[in-house]
């Protein structure tokens, strides 16, 4: 049974800074892809961020490009996302995914990943 469980969560000011954890159990976490999703209020599920299984791949959506960094420790089975000038249009439930099918580079759709985590809700007040 492969779960994932985010941290991290919470109300924070514009401009100021959360990290995100993600942690995954089940499987070896060095054979999963992973990424990073987040969902606002009416509207879509959207990839925040990927990492590839090694971690010398990643991918940014526009919206974090330069304020978001996602990383991994494979020692330690977890994913982290570094949010820094975090603005209002950042609150949502942000999500954490598994992709075992992508062995080479990352995931960039929803249905790429295999795996979900329960969510963490992220609210940044202006």
């Amino acid at each position: 049974q492969v779960q994932l469980v985010e941290s991290g969560g919470g109300l924070v000011q514009a401009g100021g800074s959360l990290r995100l954890s993600c942690a995954i159990s089940g499987r070896t976490f060095s054979s999963y892809a992973m990424g990073w999703f987040r969902q606002a209020p009416g509207k879509e599920r959207d990839l925040v961020a990927a990492i590839s299984r090694s971690g010398s791949n990643t991918y940014y959506a526009d919206s974090g490009k330069g304020r978001f960094t996602i990383s991994r420790d494979n020692a330690k089975n977890t994913v982290y996302l570094q949010m820094n000038s975090l603005k209002p249009e950042d609150t949502a439930v942000y999500y954490c995914a598994a992709a075992v099918r992508v062995r080479v580079g990352v995931g960039l759709t929803s249905y790429d990943y295999d795996y979900w985590g329960q969510g963490t809700q992220v609210t940044v007040s202006s």
